[in-house]
């Protein structure tokens, strides 16, 4: 099975990467592509950023000297695995950096966040910081945003990835604005499963946005420290209170709650 993220706005490059960590980073897989966006984001000046990503200025002026010194030569000076990078919501509760060598070997092989700039990454592929959202319009030779430049290449990519898994599905962890750059219809073969998770709040069950981010870190932990390799055992995660609802779930669709008690 393949796990999908979503990645983070909040980067951390400041931490330092363990050696043991290091020796296992991997080249990005679409570096390319990545680099034919970088050079369509280095014509634009920072007002220009400001707008296309609804930025701060001083958010707009760092991603354009980070389009600058973006290189195709991936080191552990200008880069960090990417499982380690992203610094949100999702990636508090996957707090990769307590995972063992043997859990970010085995997340290697079945974890993937999906990217603007990068297409799809591995836990531990090289990442050089970057802002770019999957939802931004940005005009390319292929169309006028995203979905248009990625086409089918991210289906494509993770059919290949899931054919060469012993359970060929997909558990979609990542946002809609991500999964639709991945969610083609007449190309991507997989089974896909979702989850949804819901919390207690004024008198009924309903889905809170920090929650339920941590708590698709918190799946994706779990299943990488369970090993978790077949869509039956989902159902089991029990992760800071969640538990599987199966009167609302569908086998496509699996509900997860919970009732923290209410201040």
């Amino acid at each position: 099975m393949i796990f999908l993220l979503s990645p983070a706005k909040s980067l951390d490059y400041d931490s330092p990467v363990p050696e043991a960590v290091a020796a296992q980073a991997t080249l990005p897989q679409f570096v390319p592509e990545a680099a034919e966006l970088v050079a369509l984001l280095r014509e634009k000046t920072p007002a220009d950023v400001a707008e296309l990503m609804s930025l701060s200025d001083a958010l707009a002026t760092l991603n354009v000297a980070r389009y600058a010194l973006w290189s195709t030569e991936f080191t552990p000076a200008n880069s960090k695995p990417a499982v380690l990078a992203f610094n949100g919501d999702v990636y508090e509760g996957l707090a990769a950096s307590t995972l063992s060598a043997a859990d970010l070997a085995w997340a290697q092989q079945h974890v993937r966040v999906l990217s603007g700039l990068y297409g799809v990454l591995r836990p531990l592929d090289w990442m050089q910081p970057y802002r770019l959202e999957m939802g931004t319009a940005l005009a390319n030779a292929r169309g006028g945003n995203l979905y248009a430049y990625w086409g089918d290449r991210i289906a494509a990519h993770l059919n290949t990835v899931c054919a060469a898994q012993a359970c060929p599905v997909i558990v979609n962890l990542a946002s809609q604005e991500y999964f639709k750059a991945a969610d083609r219809k007449k190309v991507l073969k997989p089974r896909v499963i979702e989850c949804q998770f819901e919390d207690w709040k004024g008198g009924r069950y309903k889905i809170i946005s920090f929650y339920a981010k941590r708590a698709r870190g918190l799946m994706a932990r779990w299943a990488v420290t369970q090993r978790i390799d077949m869509p039956e055992r989902l159902t089991a995660f029990d992760l800071e209170g969640y538990a599987f609802a199966p009167e609302c779930s569908a086998p496509d669709r699996l509900v997860f709650r919970r009732r923290l008690i209410e201040s």
